[in-house]
C-alpha cells in the first residue's frame, strides 16, 4: 500500500450533529499518537441549524495552514457533497450517509461510498452517536488502529457510566467494520506511516493566548462574550479558580475594558478580550489608559467586519482601528502574533511590554489562529521571564505630609517609576485629564508639552524589547520580499517552498510589531528587495499603508487582498508571487 506523507480529513453537515466533536475526539487521538496536526472549523453565524465543517491536517512534518487537498470528505447531509466534492483529490474517497440518499454524478476518480452512518447510530440508540459511527469509518478509511479511539472514547463518556461508554464504542468498531467491508471493493488509499514521538500539545490560538496571559502572571480578566474570542475567556473561567485568580463577565466591553484597567492600574496583571466591534466601544478607554500611563493588555481577535460583518469568517480589518484608535495622539504599543505557538509567548511579552513601558498593549491575533487548532510543541512557561519594568513597592522615599509621589517625573527614557495604591510613600493622582508629575490636572503649556514628549518618548526602545518580526532570508538582494502578519504565516511558507523548487529569489518576512512601527530595522530589507508584496485579509491594504506612510519607495509595494472570509492558500500566494515576478 502507497504511504503518504501528509492526509486531510473533512466532514461536514449541519450544525448540531456532531461534527465538530467527530473532529475533536480524531485530533485529539492524532496528537497523542505524536502526528502533526492543524484542524480549521468554519460554520454559519448561528446558535444551531446552517451549514459547518471541520477538517483536519495530518502529517508526518509540521504544519500551519489546513492545505488544499481533501483525501476523505465525510457527508452528514448533500448539501456537504453539493459543496465539497470538488475539493477532493482524485482517487480520494467521499463516505456519505445512506439515510440521505446522496445523489452525486461522477465526473472523475473520486469514489463515493453511500454507507449506514444513520442507521448504525439508531441501532445504538442515539442518533448523537452518528459522530462516533462516521469517526469509526474514518478511522478504517485512513488506516488506523482502533485501541487509541477506544482508550479516548473510554475516558471521555466514563462520567456517564459504563453503558454509555460500551454503546459508543460498539457503535465506533460498527462504523470501523462498515467502512473496511466496503473498501474490499476500490482500490487502497494509501496509508500514513507511524510518527516519531513527540512532546506536543493540541490547542486553538485562543487557548494559547490564555495560557500566555497565565503564565505572565495574569490573575484577572475582565472580558464580554463575542465570537471569535470568547473561547479566551472560557478557558480562563475553567482554569483561573487554579491560579487563583478572577474572571468578571461585565455587561459590554467598555465595562470590561475599564475594570481590566482598574486592577492593572492597582498592580495585578489584568486584560481582557475582544473582537472588531468590542473593540471600536474601547476606544475611549485606550485613550485614557495612554494618558493615565496603565499597563493594560487587550487581545482583539479580528474578524470580518465593519458593523456586524461575518462574525465566524477571517479578515484582518483591525490593524489602522488597532493602531490609530481613540483620540489625541496614539501612545500604545500593537503588536501581532506569527503561529499559534506564538499566541502564547506573544502574550506573555505583552504584559512584560504593558508593564515596562506603562501603557496599553494590543495584541492583534485573528480568527484563524483563535479558531483553528494545531499541535505545537509543549509550551515553555519559563521561557519568557516577567518583567514588571519600573514598579516601586517598598523602600520609597518618606513623603511630605502634604506631598505626593513624583509618579509622572520627567526621565531621560520617558518611563518613570512607578507605585500602586497602598504602597507607603507611594501615593499620587491619577486621571485622564493632562496633568503634572504629581497626577495633578494641569494645563500650563509647558508642563502639557513636558508630558506629551516624554510620553512619546518611552516608546522609542519598544523595538530593543521585543522581536519586530521574523525573517526567511535566503539572500540579501532578492527578486521579492513577502511580508504578512498574523495567520497568513502558513500560506506564506509554503507558497515559498514552491517558489524557491522553481528558482526564485524570495524572502519572506512576518511583522510581529506593527506600532510604534520597527522602520529603521525593516529599512535593509526593504531596500535590498526588488519588489515587495504585502499579504493581509483585507479589501483596503491596511498593512500596505503604514508601509508606504514609513517608505517612500512606493513603486515597490504590491498588495495580495482577500476578503471573502476565508483564510488565504498558499497557491492564491504562489500564484500572485509569479505575477508580481512577471
Amino acid at each position: 500500500m502507497e504511504t503518504n506523507h501528509d492526509f486531510i480529513w473533512k466532514m461536514g453537515g449541519q450544525q448540531g450533529q456532531g461534527v465538530e466533536s467527530c473532529g475533536e475526539i480524531l485530533g485529539h487521538v492524532l496528537a497523542q499518537e505524536g502526528y502533526s496536526l492543524f484542524s480549521q472549523r468554519l460554520f454559519s453565524s448561528r446558535i444551531k441549524g446552517g451549514h459547518t465543517t471541520i477538517a483536519l491536517r495530518i502529517s508526518l512534518h509540521p504544519v500551519q495552514t489546513i492545505g488544499e487537498r481533501v483525501d476523505n470528505l465525510v457527508a452528514l447531509d448533500q448539501e456537504t457533497v453539493d459543496f465539497h466534492s470538488p475539493e477532493v483529490r482524485d482517487h480520494g474517497i467521499i463516505i456519505a450517509d445512506s439515510a440521505f440518499r446522496p445523489k452525486w454524478k461522477r465526473t472523475s476518480d473520486k469514489t463515493l461510498l453511500a454507507l449506514p452512518i444513520t442507521d448504525i447510530a439508531k441501532k445504538y440508540g442515539s442518533l448523537q452517536m452518528k459522530n462516533m459511527v462516521a469517526l469509526g469509518m474514518s478511522a478504517a478509511l485512513m488506516g488506523f488502529p482502533k485501541e487509541p479511539f477506544h482508550r479516548f472514547i473510554a475516558q471521555r463518556f466514563e462520567k456517564k457510566g459504563a453503558d454509555i461508554v460500551e454503546k459508543n464504542l460498539m457503535a465506533f468498531d460498527e462504523g470501523m467494520a462498515s467502512a473496511a467491508e466496503a473498501m474490499k471493493e476500490i482500490p487502497p488509499m494509501g496509508h500514513l506511516e507511524n510518527p516519531e514521538g513527540r512532546n506536543q500539545m493540541y490547542l486553538l490560538g485562543n487557548e494559547a493566548a490564555a495560557l500566555g496571559a497565565i503564565a505572565a502572571g495574569s490573575r484577572f480578566m475582565a472580558s464580554y462574550p463575542i465570537t471569535p474570542a470568547s473561547e479566551i475567556m472560557e478557558y480562563m473561567i475553567r482554569v483561573m479558580h487554579e491560579v487563583h485568580g478572577t474572571v468578571v463577565q461585565t455587561e459590554d466591553e467598555l465595562s470590561a475594558c475599564m475594570m481590566a484597567m482598574g486592577a492593572a492600574y492597582a498592580g495585578a496583571r489584568g486584560f481582557t478580550a475582544t473582537s472588531g466591534p468590542g473593540f471600536s466601544l474601547m476606544s475611549e478607554s485606550v485613550s485614557m489608559a495612554e494618558m493615565a500611563e496603565i499597563p493594560v493588555v487587550i487581545i482583539d481577535v479580528m474578524r470580518a467586519g465593519p458593523s456586524t460583518g461575518m462574525p465566524t469568517k477571517v479578515e484582518q480589518s483591525d490593524i489602522l482601528p488597532a493602531i490609530y484608535s481613540g483620540h489625541g495622539d496614539k501612545m500604545k504599543i500593537v503588536v501581532a502574533p506569527s503561529s499559534i505557538e506564538d499566541c502564547f509567548y506573544l502574550t506573555q511579552e505583552a504584559f512584560n511590554l504593558a508593564e515596562e513601558f506603562q501603557c496599553p498593549v494590543i495584541v492583534l491575533s485573528d480568527l484563524q489562529f483563535g479558531l483553528c487548532k494545531q499541535s505545537v510543541p509543549a509550551l515553555d512557561m519559563n521561557r519568557i521571564p516577567i518583567s514588571r519594568g519600573k514598579l516601586l513597592t517598598k523602600d520609597l522615599p518618606a513623603l511630605d505630609p502634604a506631598a505626593y509621589f513624583d509618579r509622572f517625573c520627567d526621565t531621560e527614557d520617558g518611563i518613570s517609576p512607578r507605585t500602586v495604591p497602598g504602597v507607603k510613600d507611594g501615593m499620587f493622582l491619577s486621571t485622564g485629564l493632562e496633568h503634572n508629575s504629581y497626577g495633578k490636572p494641569a494645563e500650563d503649556p509647558k508642563i502639557r508639552v513636558t508630558q506629551m514628549k516624554k510620553r512619546l518618548r518611552k516608546l522609542q526602545s519598544v523595538c530593543e524589547k521585543i522581536q519586530p518580526f521574523t525573517i526567511r532570508t535566503q539572500e540579501k538582494s532578492n527578486d521579492l520580499l513577502i511580508i504578512g502578519m498574523a495567520s497568513t504565516n502558513g500560506a506564506i511558507e509554503e507558497a515559498m517552498e514552491v517558489l524557491e523548487k522553481n528558482g526564485a529569489r524570495i524572502n519572506h518576512l512576518q511583522l510581529r510589531l506593527l506600532e510604534p512601527f520597527p522602520e529603521e530595522v525593516l529599512f535593509p530589507y526593504i531596500h535590498q528587495s526588488a519588489k515587495v508584496l504585502i499579504v493581509e485579509e483585507n479589501a483596503t491594504a491596511q498593512l500596505k499603508q503604514i508601509f508606504k506612510s514609513h517608505f517612500s519607495c512606493h513603486d515597490k509595494f504590491r498588495s495580495l487582498l482577500q476578503y471573502d472570509g476565508t483564510p488565504i492558500l498558499a497557491s492564491t500566494v504562489v500564484k500572485k508571487a509569479k505575477e508580481v515576478l512577471g
